[in-house]
């Protein structure tokens, strides 16, 4: 995707012109004032995506924040023996979570 920097007042000028660049060229145009980058215009489907990736991302810190939930219910629930084992297994599987992450990297 090929982006552009328009300045504030030229783009007042031009909108119609720049609407049309991001809509058919796919182009995704930064919006300056006074030499700082201030907005952006880019297509529908560019925002689309972005909310579906925000959604993606919340679902995820979610879904974390359940687990962790049900992790400290069953820890303050179990004998202090049966945690000792437990807290072991999940540093056990946080370790293989983590090796498994750098791995994609």
């Amino acid at each position: 995707m090929e982006k552009y920097t328009v300045g504030i007042a030229e783009a007042k000028r031009a909108l119609s012109e720049i609407v049309n660049r991001v809509l058919y060229r796919g182009e995704r145009i930064i919006l300056q004032s006074r030499g700082r980058s201030k907005a952006a215009l880019i297509s529908i489907e560019d925002l689309r995506k972005l909310e579906r990736l925000e959604q993606r991302e919340t679902q995820g810190i979610t879904q974390q924040l359940a687990v962790l939930g049900r992790a400290r219910t069953l820890r303050e629930t179990m004998p202090v023996e049966a945690a000792g084992t437990a807290v072991a297994e999940l540093e056990r599987l946080r370790e293989e979570r983590v090796d498994g992450l750098s791995d994609l990297c």
